[in-house]
């Protein structure tokens, strides 16, 4: 039997409760796991694909609910005063979960005209809007969590928000202080975004596993590619950088986001990237 269940705010022991019982929530989400893509903070996901974290069970951030079988028996039935206090859904379909996070947006109170077997106006029903497909699932046979947004999951999660890693001030200083970049301008810590923090976590673990011939080939491999754009010192081997976009290029450039078409040699940069293998 399937069931929908709730999170209830400010309960720290049993916060979670039944809503409904025998009733699926969610058209079944077939997916084929193996061709989700592993979370990455710069990835854009295509309309029809699914960030995934595998072994999820065995992440300091997976419910403990997760862990074992589900009982409906070891919930209470959720009130009626504790309808508005709901932060998350989950319905529990077959083996796996689907989670949906509740904001105020899917509250709705107010006049309706509804449609059963005639039309007739509902005064301030309370209403909570199911979205079309679920925040997360999880899927207990493969224990593999896929979602779409991780920071529309983390109030779900706690926890989870550390995959998206933003490099600390130490270590956004200690990638500006790399000896092929020259601050110019008014441009300096204080000034690299969230984003390019989050680029320079990636960048400089791929950094570490580069050879120093690596480092020296990639300085050229990105003044190919951005000559243009970044003022690159030949001489002493040094970009300099005086703008967050300019940062960006070189953090691409470190990522190797540039490439060139086989079939009529167009320069690109890859917004996204998934490994082959």
């Amino acid at each position: 039997m399937d069931h929908v269940l709730a999170k209830v705010k400010g309960l720290r022991k049993k916060p979670y409760f039944k809503l409904i019982s025998d009733h699926t929530l969610y058209d079944a989400v077939v997916v084929d796991i193996a061709h989700c893509i592993d979370y990455d903070p710069d990835h854009n996901l295509d309309e029809d694909s699914w960030c995934k974290i595998e072994r999820f069970t065995l992440q300091d951030y997976c419910l403990d609910f997760l862990k074992g079988d589900f009982d409906s028996k070891d919930y209470d039935d959720l009130t009626k005063t504790q309808f508005s206090k709901i932060a998350y859904l989950f319905s529990v379909q077959n083996t796996d979960i689907y989670f949906q996070k509740v904001t105020p947006s899917v509250f709705l109170n107010r006049k309706m005209i509804g449609f059963g077997e005639a039309a007739e106006v509902e005064e301030n029903q309370n209403r909570l809007v199911i979205n079309t497909l679920p925040d997360a699932i999880y899927y207990k046979n493969e224990d593999t969590l896929i979602f779409k947004n991780l920071a529309t999951i983390t109030s779900i999660f706690k926890g989870i928000d550390v995959l998206y890693k933003e490099a600390t001030n130490v270590e956004v200083k200690e990638f500006l202080d790399e000896p092929y970049i020259e601050l110019s301008g008014d441009y300096g810590l204080d000034k690299v975004s969230k984003p390019n923090r989050k680029r320079i976590a990636l960048a400089m673990a791929s950094l570490d596993v580069m050879t120093d011939d690596d480092k020296v080939n990639m300085l050229g491999y990105i003044y190919e590619y951005c000559d243009q754009k970044l003022t690159f010192d030949k001489a002493n081997s040094k970009f300099e950088i005086s703008t967050d976009d300019e940062l960006k290029l070189l953090l691409y450039g470190i990522e190797q986001r540039f490439y060139t078409t086989p079939f009529g040699h167009e320069k690109r940069l890859a917004n996204s990237v998934v490994s082959l293998g």
